[in-house]
């Protein structure tokens, strides 16, 4: 895109004629750090107060002559939440870790603080453009919920979103009633969405009104009897449900907070209302796993959809049962931060092994992401700023990121497959979340002797 439009690829190429590049977004919020040679500034954390507040500062500061790089150092002093990578110099020391982190200029903060907006019912946040060419193309997307108190050990959401917070539905009314008259069906959107505490009212009156609506996963807790009639009645055909692990001694690992009896009865309820499609996300590579593990997704997938066909024996027939089997990918700002991806070659064979079980079963569906791609979104997810260098080499090379891994002097494995040292300077530490390292540091622990003989350092 850069490249197309004419303008440097890297911010220290760029002049005074040169538009500014902005980043913002999850995942830059979490760890901006391998962007940081292409972005002249990130605004980090919630938009909504943020950019209206950079873009007033920004106006005043060009239209008084302000040369470009005094715009940004003014930016960096005076915004929170907003970065500018070029006002901190990084050093790296021994072992290619990083050695410090430091402001060029006293008056830059020393830590940039996520930015989050504190009355969520003053904003209306739901799709503005509308086109057939995207995956949600029959729903106007609304955000009901933003944030998760559930605190998930491998789920940024529950942490640097933190605390949850929830639309009441009179402040969702115009939003709602815009995305009726626009599609006649809304989506309801949220990290949380079905720990909505009016959830069920926020969906009668979208029905009442002669509409419909989908939600995305949801809480298997969650999956009451009137929340199944209420998706039924919406003509919802598919619901996504979310173990995360089979057995009980990993979801207590990873803190998922559901047992195997709160997933059986979620499934009856939705069955017993006519949803006859259930897709259930699973991960592989979770810290502290082991092949029985697996072995145990395996067993509770069969065990549920042998369930769900005798349920619906006489009725309306169960029709598919669609498991997502994607690689844990550790994440900053998450308990399992300092924690390495798991080896693709192990990965690929217990994917394998769950794609096996269910190769002859025809009402059974088994999808998942390509291991390949998970390294580089771990690189991404866990790198500093010397990434930058490999991601101009797969640009040179035209996508070929085996041929640019070679090219660099840059250890990608390092990233991907090392433990961090507890003690270590990661490469989003000068990012406040707004969850102290002592407290993801201590849930590490928790989560390792949850999973007896298992400790961070093994």
């Amino acid at each position: 895109m850069l490249e197309r439009g004419r303008i440097p690829l890297q911010t220290a190429a760029r002049g005074e004629r040169d538009p500014l590049v902005l980043g913002g977004g999850i995942s830059v919020m979490l760890n901006p750090e391998p962007l940081a040679p292409f972005f002249d500034l990130f605004l980090l954390g919630e938009a909504e107060e943020m950019v209206p507040e950079f873009l007033e500062r920004y106006r005043a500061l060009r239209a008084a002559g302000t040369p470009r790089g005094a715009t940004l150092a003014e930016i960096q002093r005076g915004i929170e939440g907003a970065y500018v990578p070029e006002c901190y110099r990084v050093g790296y020391g021994a072992g290619q870790r990083i050695g410090s982190f430091q402001p060029v200029d006293p008056s830059f903060p020393t830590r940039i603080r996520v930015r989050h907006v504190g009355e969520i019912n003053a904003f209306r946040t739901h799709q503005v453009v509308t086109t057939p060419n995207t995956e949600f193309a029959d729903l106007f997307l609304v955000e009901v919920s933003r944030g998760c108190y559930r605190g998930c050990r491998f789920c940024p959401a529950g942490f640097a979103y933190r605390p949850a917070r929830f639309r009441t539905p009179e402040a969702l009314s115009a939003s709602l009633e815009e995305g009726l008259r626009r599609k006649g069906r809304v989506g309801l959107l949220g990290t949380a969405v079905s720990d909505h505490p009016r959830l069920a009212e926020l969906c009668r009156k979208t029905l009442e009104a002669g509409g419909g609506f989908s939600l995305g996963s949801l809480r298997i807790d969650r999956v009451t009897g009137e929340l199944a009639g209420l998706l039924a009645d919406a003509g919802v055909e598919m619901v996504s449900l979310a173990p995360e692990a089979g057995s009980q001694r990993l979801r207590d690992v990873i803190r998922k907070g559901v047992t195997e009896a709160q997933i059986f009865r979620a499934v009856e309820n939705l069955i017993e209302h006519g949803i006859v499609n259930l897709r259930l996300y699973f991960m592989v590579g979770l810290p502290t796993e082991e092949e029985e593990d697996v072995d145990a997704i395996v067993n509770l997938a069969r065990r549920i959809g042998h369930h769900a066909v005798k349920t619906t024996r006489g009725t309306r027939r169960f029709r598919r049962l669609t498991l997502s089997v994607n690689q844990f990918i550790p994440k900053p700002a998450t308990p399992f931060q300092w924690l390495p991806l798991a080896d693709a070659g192990l990965v690929r064979r217990r994917i394998q092994k769950i794609k096996r079980a269910f190769g002859k079963e025809r009402s059974v569906n088994v999808i998942h992401d390509l291991p390949k791609w998970n390294y580089v979104q771990a690189l991404l997810s866990l790198g500093d700023r010397r990434v930058g260098e490999i991601l101009l080499a797969v640009h040179a090379n035209g996508g070929n990121w085996p041929q640019a891994l070679k090219q660099v002097n840059v250890n990608a494995d390092f990233y991907v497959y090392r433990e961090k040292d507890p003690a270590e300077f990661l490469p989003w530490d000068f990012i406040d979340h707004g969850v102290s390292r002592e407290f993801l540091l201590e849930e590490c622990r928790k989560a390792m002797e949850t999973a007896k003989g298992w400790k961070l350092g093994r």
